[in-house]
Order: structure tokens, then sequence, then C-alpha cells
């Protein structure tokens, strides 16, 4: 780590109101991707949700989901003059809850998309 190098104070709230991982990163270095690789590594047992992998954990901050190839510095993480740590939003989605959806749709389409005429 670089000397002097800006760090900020971040802690993850899951669905249920846990906190977990809470330290302080360097914020010019740690991309979104790790702190989801580190979140998926801490997650407490015993939930009824468990992420399994990134793709299935969205961080929220100031309403808008980071990207996983942004830094810290580039996704804007702003702390301000409050004192104490950032509460970033964690929310698990499934590959497995996207597919049923998908499904849905294509069934809706399917019965909107079919003709009703009839015959006298």
């Amino acid at each position: 780590m670089a000397e002097g190098e800006e760090r900020i104070e971040l802690k993850f709230r899951i669905y249920d109101g846990t906190d977990i991982a809470h330290e302080t990163y360097p914020a010019s270095t740690t991309t979104v991707g790790t702190l989801k690789q580190k979140l998926i590594a801490e997650w407490p047992q015993g939930k009824t949700v468990i992420p399994k992998s990134v793709n299935d954990v969205k961080l929220i901050h100031a309403g808008k989901v980071l990207e996983n190839t942004l830094t810290l510095a580039d996704s804007k993480i702003t702390f301000g003059d409050i004192p104490g740590a950032i509460i970033m939003h964690v929310v698990v989605q499934p590959p497995i809850a996207k597919k049923k959806t998908e499904k849905k749709k294509k069934e809706n389409m399917q019965k909107t998309s079919s003709c009703s005429c009839t015959i006298l």
C-alpha cells in the first residue's frame, strides 16, 4: 500500500440487517469484484440466502449498483464529513431466479401473441 493512500471505512448490510466485512479498504486499488469475493468468503453461516459467486451479489451505494471492474475511487464512493463507516447494501440474486423470470416472460409473450379469432 502506498503511503498516504486514501482509505475508506466500509461495512456491508445484508438482507436481514446484519453487517459484515467491516474494515478500511484502499480506495484506488480495491475493486468492487474484490469486495464481493471477500463478502462471499465471510458470509455468515445459517442464512437462508447464500451467494455462490460474484455474479450473485450486487453492491448498492447511494442508490447505484456498483460495477465489478471499477475501483472504489472510480465508483465515486463518498464519505463527506460524517464520522464512521459507509454502509453499502448487499443484494443476493442467484441466476436461478433470473431463469424463472425469463421463463415467465416467454409464457406471457406466448399468451399475448396468440390469435383469438371467432368464426361464426
